[in-house]
């Protein structure tokens, strides 16, 4: 098998995306255990397509710059059974890295927040997709996998299993997974992440994999107690797609025309989402601050 073999998964997954969205409508109109919303759900029909169609041309830049690494790499690894193995982790470290400074750095989140725009959480939001992943440059964080001598064809298939497989988690349709949320992101664990609660703001980064979140400190369980509430932390009136976009690159823009410190204006730019030189704003450690404040005082106030 050589690479040019390989199969693009998330074209195979498209007849299942559709597929199961519209049987998550079905069962979700019966047992209530899902909600859509039509213009929400055509903004993030349309976020999907514009993905696609920018990607294709984003892709050509991304590829030659991985495919200029590849010519460099360390080791010739080859397409044995086991570089399967090692690239499905390795991947996915990279996708979590990448997911996670995308929540922490504003010039990244620029891009990412298009994903948690949506108030509603079903399988249409696994859609709505950025526009501007070139921009942000998360894609950087995958290009040390060609230097070590991973294939760019075998790292885009591994990026499409990863993406497909993102697909069915964003759904309330599903419950917990038993043994299974020890290991794998699963429905329950990314509803936590989309949810805009303080306790669960910047929490389960995970692609396909849960440990990563588990060994560096950023797993957080869903709570029965406490349903996720989802979105962005200042909710988008709006389902225009071009909107939708741009609207965090439109803020950053109008900070940094402040009369401003150089340091300032690289702050509002790759600082914290939420930083602001005159504290007006919040980012989630004070967000969390504050929750962690609140439930202190209300357990020692008296009954």
């Amino acid at each position: 098998m050589d690479f040019s073999k390989l199969p693009n998964p998330v074209a195979w997954a498209i007849p299942a995306f559709v597929v199961l969205m519209l049987a998550e409508l079905f069962v979700g109109r019966f047992l209530h255990s899902t909600r859509y919303e039509v213009k929400d759900t055509m903004a993030s029909l349309m976020m999907g397509l514009g993905n696609i169609v920018i990607g294709l041309v984003a892709g050509l830049l991304i590829g030659a710059v991985t495919v200029a690494l590849y010519q460099v790499r360390l080791f010739d690894l080859g397409l044995q059974w086991w570089v399967f193995v090692l690239i499905f982790f390795a991947e996915d470290f990279c996708y979590y890295w990448m997911h996670r400074l995308s929540h922490e750095r504003r010039w990244l989140w620029a891009s990412h927040i298009v994903h948690h725009s949506s108030q509603h959480y079903n399988l249409s939001t696994a859609l709505r997709q950025t526009w501007t992943s070139l921009l942000s440059g998360g894609w950087l964080l995958w290009l040390p996998l060609a230097l070590l001598g991973f294939h760019p064809l075998l790292i885009a298939f591994q990026q499409g299993v990863s993406l497909v497989y993102q697909f069915w988690i964003h759904t309330e349709a599903i419950d917990r997974l038993g043994p299974l949320e020890w290991v794998f992101n699963t429905p329950s664990h990314h509803r936590v992440h989309h949810a805009t609660n303080p306790r669960y703001l910047d929490k389960n980064y995970a692609g396909i994999l849960i440990i990563w979140d588990r060994m560096f400190g950023t797993f957080e369980e869903e709570d029965p107690e406490e349903p996720p509430e989802y979105g962005i932390i200042s909710p988008l009136a709006t389902f225009n797609p071009f909107k939708i976009a741009t609207h965090e690159w439109v803020s950053i823009l109008k900070d940094i025309r402040q009369p401003l410190s150089f340091k300032e204006r690289l702050m509002y730019m790759f600082g914290p989402p939420g930083w602001s030189h005159d504290g007006s704003r919040q980012t989630v450690e004070d967000m969390q601050r504050e929750h962690r404040e609140k439930q202190a005082a209300s357990s020692f106030s008296p009954p």
